[in-house]
Order: C-alpha cells, then sequence, then structure tokens
C-alpha cells in the first residue's frame, strides 16, 4: 500500500478582489491548497489537469520542490480552469464574477499505476461523478476523506450520496451540513450525516472553528484569531490538507488522532489567509506551523 496522500482536485487560476488588494491569474485551486498543506506532514500524490499552453513552469516547481509527486498532473490541449470573484470587507460573502473550467471541464482522473494503492485518499470539492470514478480506479482498502460544496448538494445529490456511502471521513461546512440533511441544528445535522455510513465528519463555521462528530462524541477545534485577514480563498482546502497529511504521517485515523490533525489543519489554513492565493501557504514552514499549534493550544488551555 502507497503511504502517500492521493489528492484529486482541481489546480487553477484565481482573480479576486479583496479589502487588501487585487490580483490577477494566481495559483489556485482546490488541490493545490491541500497538496501543499498536506507536503508538510507527509509524500503527496496529486492528480489533476491543467492548460498545457498556459500553466508556467514556475508553478510546476514550486509543487515539486514541495515534495508533490505530480506524475499525475495532466498536461491537456487548453486553458487552464480560471475563477474570479470579489470578497465583502468583512468577508462574510464573496461573489463570483466569471468561471472559465478550460481544460477541467472535460477533467477525467488519470490515477498512474504506481498511485493505485493509496492507504489515504483525499477527494477535493469537484463534481461527485469524478470523485466517484476515482474511487472506482484505485484498489485496496483506503481511508477516503471527501469534501463538497453547495452547488454539487443542489445538481448531484443523488451521485454524491453515493460517494459519501463509500466515505470514511467528510468536511463540510455548516450551510452545507443543513442543506444535504435539511436540519438546522448542527448536532442533528451531523447525526443524520453520519448516518450516511461515515466514520466521522467535520463541520467548518469559518473563523468559528469546527466541530468534529464521530459516532455520540463531539469535539471542537477553535479558529486562530488573525490580525491581519488578506485573502480566505483556500482556507478550507488548507484545513484539510493539513489534517489529511498529519493523519497518512501517523498512519492512524482513531478519534485522538482526527483531534490532533484538526489542530494541524487549523494552523495552516490561518498562514493561508495572511496572502493572496497560494503565496502565504508557499511560504509556510514546519517551524511555523508548529509555533501556531502552540499557540492554539494555548489559546485552548484551561489552567
Amino acid at each position: 500500500m502507497n503511504k502517500a496522500l492521493l489528492v484529486v482536485g482541481s489546480v487553477a487560476f484565481d482573480t479576486l478582489k479583496t479589502r487588501a488588494g487585487e490580483r490577477t491569474d494566481i495559483l489556485g485551486g482546490a488541490a493545490t491548497y491541500i497538496a501543499l498543506c498536506a507536503s508538510h506532514f507527509a509524500p503527496v500524490n496529486l492528480v489533476a489537469v491543467v492548460g498545457k499552453g498556459d500553466f508556467p513552469d514556475e508553478h510546476v516547481q514550486l509543487l515539486t520542490g514541495r515534495g508533490v509527486n505530480l506524475d499525475g498532473l495532466e498536461m491537456a490541449q487548453g486553458r487552464t480552469f480560471r475563477w474570479s470573484g470579489v470578497y465583502a470587507d468583512d468577508f462574510s460573502t464573496r461573489q463570483t464574477l466569471k468561471t472559465e473550467l478550460g481544460v477541467f471541464a472535460d477533467f477525467d482522473p488519470k490515477i498512474p499505476p504506481h498511485y493505485r494503492s493509496p492507504s489515504f485518499v483525499l477527494l477535493g470539492n469537484i463534481h461527485p461523478a469524478v470523485q466517484e470514478k476515482t474511487l472506482d480506479r484505485i484498489g485496496g482498502a483506503p481511508f477516503v476523506i471527501t469534501d463538497t460544496m453547495n452547488l454539487w448538494i443542489d445538481v448531484a445529490a443523488d451521485e454524491l450520496k453515493r460517494v459519501i456511502a463509500r466515505t470514511h471521513l467528510l468536511v463540510i461546512n455548516d450551510e452545507e451540513a443543513q442543506q444535504l440533511t435539511g436540519e438546522k441544528q448542527i448536532r442533528n445535522a451531523a447525526k443524520k450525516v453520519l448516518a450516511m455510513g461515515l466514520r466521522a465528519v467535520i463541520i467548518k463555521r469559518g473563523e468559528h472553528g469546527a466541530f468534529l462528530f464521530t459516532g455520540d462524541d463531539v469535539f471542537f477545534c477553535p479558529a486562530i484569531p488573525l490580525e491581519e485577514v488578506i485573502d480566505p480563498t483556500g482556507a478550507g482546502d488548507s484545513f484539510v490538507g493539513g489534517l489529511a497529511g498529519y493523519l497518512v504521517s501517523q498512519d492512524r485515523t482513531d478519534a485522538p488522532a482526527l483531534r490532533r490533525a484538526m489542530r494541524c489543519g487549523t494552523a495552516v489554513a490561518s498562514v493561508t489567509c495572511e496572502g493572496f492565493g497560494t503565496t502565504a501557504t508557499a511560504a509556510l514552514t514546519k517551524t511555523r506551523i508548529d509555533e501556531r499549534i502552540a499557540f492554539l493550544e494555548k489559546l485552548v488551555r484551561l489552567d
């Protein structure tokens, strides 16, 4: 079994505006944030697609320099997936201005042979049909972590539920949990999600932290309060990337390991918010992660 994290998702260019400024065509995409953050804890095998003519070598070097294996990164004829949006000044909402799927519209995950027996799989926020294809194309009995979004709950609910039935840990936010279950109380929503066959569910609440539900057990991990938020894009992906990377490094998925993994995810997600796109994430060091984890532990200490 491959002791690396298999990540399947999007690599993209983002154009965005926040109260801190504007940036055009900066490196983004769920799989990019996940891979960069997970790579601080464990080896990462990436499966994604980018445009053959417009994806610069500097981005390839950034990922490989972090130890991310790109044998599964397809270079297809066409343009790389692009997204543009603008955030409210308080970051409570964001408006999508344009989405250009490019080569991502026909993404059909090509899993290299040496990727196909992973111990851990992280299905990024992509169409459930693509997530399902990925699971069909790998062997063994990996621990499956799945992310999703409100769009897929709206337009592909049946496919998503099939993926959830094959998932061990689902990571969603509170609005998505309510939408998926029809329950407004987060604990009731978690119970319904767990009843879909999951071992655990993490429900994120942005700057208000995240809850872990495992059976009847509940754990809460607060977010790290920041002095300045530059760009929250990719914070959720960074969270699940750090979390998954830690689980791979420990080769454990019990409740105590999941709790510790949430600290790692919270630490790296906080750094992501301090720069545009993946700039802060790309400059992240293990020392800085350890400092954030220590701060988080101090934040919740009771003595």
